[in-house]
């Protein structure tokens, strides 16, 4: 057994900038911890679980590096990092690189999508494989989500007695089924020889284009569209619906809500990482974790749903809440913080208050997923989280409302409903 997380690359996350001109998206700290260590941590759990392969097309970088030395210590498992040489698609990468994932002769492997935040039902989908469909089946794990935003994700129409996918619609423009694909699959080596079937009508297609960079073209595969449409109703593709929670992170503010869903599940996964109200200590609201580097004022008030990192210094009266403080950022003494992702070594000047507007899903409607939103609707920005780049110095007494400031910015005023570059 094996597992591949697919991590992207530096074109893509555009949505996440200005926070991913640091830091990969996938280290980006989530919850405390770097956003892909979540799916690492459930991978790691899964009994007989061999290696975790990490495939994408960032340059192996010195953090990419740091961190994947720091995962194999710490969960005792093999992990590596295969770089694609160009964006390859979901499948085109697990393809060009199949005879990794099948060496050692892995009898199956999870691939997950590095995007997700979720609780990740590894072992219930082997179960489940096991007990519908035959070895040879594949499964994708779904979730239900409301009749309207169905329409942003990879749709599912299954039997409802046995889970078999009759029907699979990527992104479809009218309703199709509310039970959505969450980007975690189980699959066996035979996947290989449908990505391959691909894989030749892209090569023949391309061949009678006679195209020059044709070989890179045909090796650009995408999971969703090009092999499940193919694979639905033919016997081999089965959904597991899970009720646990899940949600994308896309943009910057949805991972101050993955925040939020991880830092929950902390009180039964992880108690020693949320913080507790001590004598002394600051006042703790809800879930929050705090790196033990972090220097707190007794007088501040945290909560909820907040994460401080590592060298966070927080000055006495202030409250942060709904936000994410990343390392080395300073609060200076009674400032205000919500709805906020503050970036590396900011700093945050005396009585400021730096607000964003939530872009929370509809919390009266259980299946409600965040929304993608636009950064611009109707020519304005629309209000969402506001995110400082790294190094941003915002001076004492302003108010910083619905903005995104790019790194190394020093402000001199009140901002409201802007981006300053």
């Amino acid at each position: 057994l094996k597992a591949v997380i697919l991590i992207g690359g530096p074109q893509k996350g555009t949505r996440f900038r200005p926070l991913s001109f640091e830091v990969p998206k996938p280290l980006f700290p989530v919850a405390g911890v770097p956003m892909v260590q979540h799916h690492i941590e459930a991978c790691a759990k899964v009994p007989g679980l061999k290696e975790i392969l990490l495939m994408g097309f960032y340059q192996p970088n010195e953090a990419l590096s740091r961190f994947l030395v720091s995962a194999q210590q710490e969960f005792k498992i093999p992990i590596r990092y295969l770089q694609e040489y160009a964006a390859l698609g979901t499948g085109g990468g697990i393809y060009h690189f199949r005879d990794q994932i099948l060496a050692g002769g892995a009898e199956a492997f999870f691939v997950l999508n590095a995007d997700v935040c979720s609780e990740f039902p590894l072992q219930e989908m082997l179960e489940f494989r096991q007990q519908h469909g035959d070895v040879h089946s594949f499964v994708i794990l779904g979730t239900t989500a409301n009749r309207t935003q169905a329409l942003n994700y990879g749709c599912i129409v299954a039997n409802a007695d046995t889970q078999e996918v009759q029907h699979y619609v990527e992104k479809p423009s009218t309703f199709v089924s509310e039970i959505i694909n969450c980007g975690i699959y189980l699959f066996t080596p035979a996947i290989f020889q449908h990505i391959g079937e691909v894989f030749q009508r892209n090569q023949q297609e391309i061949a009678l284009e006679e195209s020059s960079n044709g070989w890179q073209r045909a090796e650009v595969i995408r999971l969703e569209q090009d092999v499940f449409t193919a694979l639905a109703g033919r016997g081999k593709l089965y959904v597991y619906k899970t009720d646990g929670f899940w949600s994308q992170i896309k943009s910057a503010g949805s991972a101050i809500y993955a925040s939020r869903l991880y830092l929950n599940q902390y009180s039964k996964s992880h108690p020693e990482r949320l913080a507790q109200n001590k004598p002394g200590g600051p006042v703790i609201r809800g879930n929050v974790y705090i790196h033990p580097t972090a220097s707190i004022d007794s007088t501040a008030v945290l909560g909820p749903n907040v994460s401080i990192g590592e060298g966070v210094t927080v000055g006495a009266g202030v409250r942060v809440r709904e936000s994410i403080v990343l390392h080395g950022a300073s609060l200076h003494d009674h400032t205000c913080v919500l709805n906020t992702i503050v970036g590396w070594d900011s700093t945050i000047g005396r009585w400021a208050r730096v607000e964003g507007t939530p872009s929370d899903p509809n919390p009266n409607d259980p299946y409600a997923k965040i929304d993608s939103e636009t950064l611009f609707r109707d020519g304005r920005l629309t209000p969402s989280i506001t995110i400082l780049g790294c190094s941003v110095t915002i001076p004492a007494e302003v108010v910083i409302l619905n903005s995104i400031v790019l790194p190394h910015k020093e402000l001199s005023r009140s901002y409201k409903n802007q981006i300053i570059l």
